[in-house]
This record gives structure tokens, C-alpha cells and sequence, in this order.
């Protein structure tokens, strides 16, 4: 049965694809079972990092599974399968606390989508990246021309999206998408994970907003979410909430 679980090692939450006998291809129950733990672990304060990994020793994910959007009607495979792909993807991709894609083995299609959502990445040595959508003659639809080309030269992902030739890790960590080359992935992801506690959490959210803001990742978002963050420590907004509940005016300092 596919799915993906969701493990707690102190301050860090593992969240595994688990569909390893089709090699760890995204179902829609899947997308929906990543996008409730994200939202789980959005609101648990103690959880300070997400490591997002794949079930067995051959891939982290081959992409979607062809036999839930390969029936669809290309108005649902548009409204259904891609914007809620989509949705969940971004979801990921904007979420404040760090993420660590541990990819286990190959990342192709929406696999290589889904690790490119994450804040870094580890490789390990045997996993190859590719974007073979044409060959089943459709093209990447979550955002695999659109996110991946900040994060990788155009001409490379042009190599993969028009001629379906795939990336060594050696040549992934050379481009600079991966942060490490691990036999172990997951152990190399919790090192990088527990570092974290020498850092701010609000520090952290913040910076990799203002990161977002710079690249074009979701920049509305990231303006806004500075900008509350600032307003929401001020004592004007504690001075706001406690006038509203005691029904009076408020008395703002500015401060």
C-alpha cells in the first residue's frame, strides 16, 4: 500500500515515500498524506528540521504513478493531478522550517520535482536525476521547468527535459544541487539536521523567507511573512489584540 509515514527522531521529523515495489512513484493519496504531515509539523514548535526520504535501496522516487494519471482526462489531469500536485509541492517548498531531501537513489520526473523543493539535498552515490516525461510524451508539470532551472543551469535541465539524458550525483554535487555524496543519506541528512540547534528558529525562518523572497519563490509570501513576523513582536500588536478583547481603544506607541 502506498503511502507516506512520518517519524520523529527528537527535533527532527523523517518523512519517507513509501511505495517501494513501484519504486516510490507519488500516488494522490500520497500527495494528500504529504501535505497533512507538513501542515502537522508546520505547527509543532519542537520539530526544527524535515528529512524527506524514499523507502528502499533503489530510488527516492521514479515520479508519478502513470497508472493513476494515465486513465485521466486531460481536463482532469490538468485541474486535478497537476494544480494538486502543485499545491502540495509548494507547500513544501514554502515551508518555514528547514528541509533536507535524503535522496536514497534515483529522483526522476516528479521525484527529481519533489527533491527540488527542499531547501538542500544529499545524494547518494548511485542516484541519477532525469526528467523523462517526454518519452511517455507529456512534459514536467510540477514545476520541473519553472523551480529547477533556479537551481540548475538551463542548459542542463534542457539536457534532461529535451534530450532525456540523466545526471550523475558527481555532476548533481558539481552544479551545486547537492549539498553531500553519502553512502548513508539518512545519517548525513541528521548531521546536517542537528546542527540546527546551534541556530535561531525565528532566525531561521526569516532568512530562508527573506532566501525565497530573493529567488522568486513564492515572494508575496515570503514579503509577507517578514513583515508579520515583525508586526506580531511589536508591542503595538500586543497593545491591539489586548484593547480588541477588552473592547476599548487602543493606545499604539509605535514600539
Amino acid at each position: 500500500m502506498s503511502e507516506i509515514t512520518c517519524s520523529y527522531d527528537g527535533a527532527i521529523a523523517v518523512l519517507r515515500l513509501a511505495n517501494e515495489a513501484k519504486l516510490n512513484a507519488l500516488t494522490m493519496t500520497m500527495l494528500r498524506q504529504l501535505e497533512d504531515h507538513l501542515t502537522a509539523v508546520e505547527r509543532a514548535p519542537e520539530i526544527r528540521a524535515v528529512i524527506l526520504t524514499g523507502a528502499g535501496p533503489k530510488a527516492f522516487c521514479c515520479g508519478a504513478d502513470i497508472a493513476e494519471w494515465g486513465p485521466l482526462s486531460p481536463a482532469d489531469f490538468a485541474r486535478f493531478w497537476v494544480c494538486e500536485g502543485h499545491r502540495v509541492f509548494d507547500r513544501l517548498a514554502t515551508l518555514s522550517k528547514p528541509t533536507i531531501g535524503a535522496l536514497n537513489g534515483h529522483a526522476f520526473g516528479g521525484g527529481l520535482e519533489l527533491a527540488a523543493c527542499c531547501d538542500i539535498r544529499v545524494l547518494a552515490p548511485r542516484t541519477t536525476l532525469a526528467l523523462p516525461e517526454g518519452k511517455v510524451g507529456i512534459v514536467p508539470g510540477w514545476s520541473g521547468t519553472q523551480r529547477l532551472t533556479r537551481l540548475l543551469p538551463e542548459p542542463v535541465v534542457k539536457e534532461m527535459a529535451l534530450f532525456g539524458r540523466r545526471i550523475t550525483a558527481e555532476r548533481a554535487q558539481a552544479l551545486g544541487f547537492s549539498a553531500d555524496i553519502s553512502e548513508d543519506v539518512l545519517t548525513a541528512a541528521n548531521d546536517i539536521a542537528r546542527s540546527l540547534q546551534d541556530m535561531s528558529p525565528r532566525a531561521n525562518m526569516l532568512a530562508k523567507a527573506m532566501i525565497h523572497g530573493a529567488v522568486g519563490e513564492d515572494r508575496a509570501a515570503a514579503i509577507e511573512v517578514m513583515a508579520s513576523a515583525a508586526a506580531a513582536a511589536s508591542d503595538d500588536r500586543n497593545e491591539g489584540v489586548t484593547a480588541f478583547l477588552e473592547k476599548r481603544a487602543p493606545k499604539f506607541t509605535g514600539l
